[in-house]
């Protein structure tokens, strides 16, 4: 089964993460599964959106087999080589749910292990990703691990910003990597978030239209989303009624995606 691919991609603060949690509770529950959900951001927090208790991440694996090195009755040092020994732990960071799946990278406080653990994540993602029908993976900001080969395709490339100028331009910014790099994903819209009634203004389209770039829909400034984000409710779990959800599903639907 060769999974179909969603990257979700932006600047930090533009509520990249809960528009990914969104998107992830709406596949699970409208029949797109099996689905994986990869948390590929260090500094994200895509399992608290969700409400996913994480028990552990790849970087606390890495910053665990730092510390086991130096522990002469560690694993490894009792009949495990240390590949096996690897393998075995970074197994035990898939999160197994009912509705779908989870990986997190996680953060590293070690010096040189942000690369060892992207390198982690890849061979993870290729190791699980023919189990699955859909593949949402919430990007840290800017194209940092999409441009390492992290993934092995993109279908649908979703660029978020929000309802400022300047967040265009920055996305702007990112669209022109997407070219420069070749990563030709299949498909690649933009989603404003945070819109003053879920409209664009007009200045606003004027600075995405210079850019080229594909809006396929606007997510409003949503009450019900922020109070939840203050009372740590997870934010993928708002009323099936609320503004911000079902603006969402209009663009998924836009989207196409085969089930």
């Amino acid at each position: 089964m060769k999974p179909t691919i969603l990257a979700v991609a932006g600047k930090g603060g533009t509520g990249k993460t809960t528009i990914c949690g969104l998107l992830i509770d709406y596949l699970a529950k409208n029949g797109y599964g099996p689905l994986l959900a990869v948390d590929a951001d260090p500094n994200s927090n895509l399992n608290e959106v969700l409400g996913v208790d994480v028990d552990i991440t790849l970087g606390d694996i890495r910053e665990n087999m730092v510390r086991d090195e130096e522990d002469p009755n560690s694993p490894k040092q009792t009949g495990m080589t240390k590949q096996e020994y690897a393998e075995y732990m970074f197994s035990t960071a898939l999160a197994e749910g009912d509705d779908y799946d989870m990986l997190v990278m996680g953060r590293t406080q070690g010096q040189g292990c942000y690369c060892y653990v992207n390198g982690v994540l890849k061979s993870q993602i290729d190791k699980y990703m023919n189990s699955y029908r859909y593949m949402v993976v919430d990007n840290e900001a800017g194209l940092e691990h999409i441009s390492r080969g992290t993934l092995p395709h993109i279908d649908v490339l979703l660029l978020v910003s929000d309802c400022s100028r300047r967040g265009i331009q920055a996305i702007g910014r990112i669209a022109g990597m997407v070219k420069d790099l070749r990563l030709n994903p299949a498909t690649m819209k933009l989603i404003v978030n945070r819109a003053p009634d879920g409209v664009v203004d007009a200045g606003v389209m004027e600075e995405i239209d210079k850019f080229g770039l594909d809006l396929i829909g606007a997510i409003p400034q949503d009450e019900t989303v922020f109070r939840f984000d203050c009372d740590g409710k997870p934010t993928s779990q708002v009323p099936d009624d609320d503004p911000a959800r079902l603006a969402l599903t209009e663009i998924v639907k836009k989207l196409d995606l085969k089930k």
